[in-house]
């Protein structure tokens, strides 16, 4: 991935929670991320994670989305919030901590959320 200090929408780029490289087996790690995208015209947050097959296993973040360059699966969504309607979880305590990042990132569009580092894109 590469890392650009300037926000273009069209470039579909994600800031990524450095802090939240997770491993899960022999080959696959996963990051914390959130992004803007367009929806019917409206613009939406959502929040998710990237994840990539890599061997060896990456031990940084950075490590991470610098050999992450496969980007035809995009971010795996597991939250949306549009400004009236939320999308995504269904249990009470995931939908509300989405809705704590996606409120305020949403309102402030098109900044980088607090704790997020950005903007990475493929």
């Amino acid at each position: 991935m590469i890392r650009e200090d300037r926000f273009l929408i069209s470039r579909r780029p994600y800031a990524v929670d450095l802090t939240s490289l997770h491993t899960q087996d022999p080959a696959q790690a996963r990051i914390n991320a959130v992004w803007y995208r367009r929806r019917n015209g409206l613009t939406v947050a959502c929040i998710g994670h990237l994840w990539d097959i890599q061997r060896p296993l990456p031990t940084s973040a950075v490590e991470f989305l610098a050999r992450h360059d496969d980007g035809r699966f995009g971010g795996e969504c597991e939250g949306r919030w549009d400004g009236a309607r939320y999308w995504g979880a269904q249990i009470p305590e995931v939908m509300e901590q989405h809705l704590e990042v996606l409120r305020p990132m949403l309102a402030a569009y098109p900044a980088v959320p607090p704790g997020y580092d950005g903007w990475w894109r493929f």
